[in-house]
């Protein structure tokens, strides 16, 4: 592992890159933070819309958390919505970090949550050896 938070930031951009390109009907993923931070963006995601998606995901999988909460089903692993022209799936990471993917229509559901799940393990390792306090710094922001 490297010591620079860009490169850090660059290796998760390429695990989600790889997700996004191996696994069909996946067209865009992120890596989240609890509060809406963007880790890391598959590569064709424009900045402007990774950080949307990001925005989108942090407050969904806020939401989700509160209704288990207010429910008692325990913690969130994964959610997902269906939309008109595809799908969004959220899946928790064991930090308290999403992976988001938009999907198409056509994907096969199943194997788009499986790889996510396999995804998002690899990437709470990732996350679980510091990259996210050198990911705030290198952003300017504060946990």
């Amino acid at each position: 592992m490297t010591s620079s938070a860009g490169q850090h930031s660059g290796s998760l951009g390429a695990l989600v890159t790889d997700f996004v390109r191996r696994v069909t009907g996946v067209a865009h993923a992120v890596v989240v933070s609890p509060d809406g931070l963007l880790f890391a963006a598959s590569a064709d995601l424009s900045p402007d819309r990774a950080e949307q998606l990001a925005s989108v995901a942090s407050e969904l999988m806020r939401m989700a958390g509160g209704a288990a909460e207010c429910f008692k089903g325990g913690a969130v692993n994964q959610t997902m919505i269906e939309m008109e022209l595809g799908y969004l799936f959220l899946v928790s990471i064991d930090d308290g970090s999403s992976l988001a993917a938009l999907a198409s229509p056509r994907c096969e559901l199943g194997a788009v949550a499986y790889e996510m799940t396999i995804v998002a393990d690899q990437l709470g390792q990732w996350l679980a050896a510091g990259v996210p306090e050198q990911l705030y710094g290198e952003r300017g922001g504060s946990r």
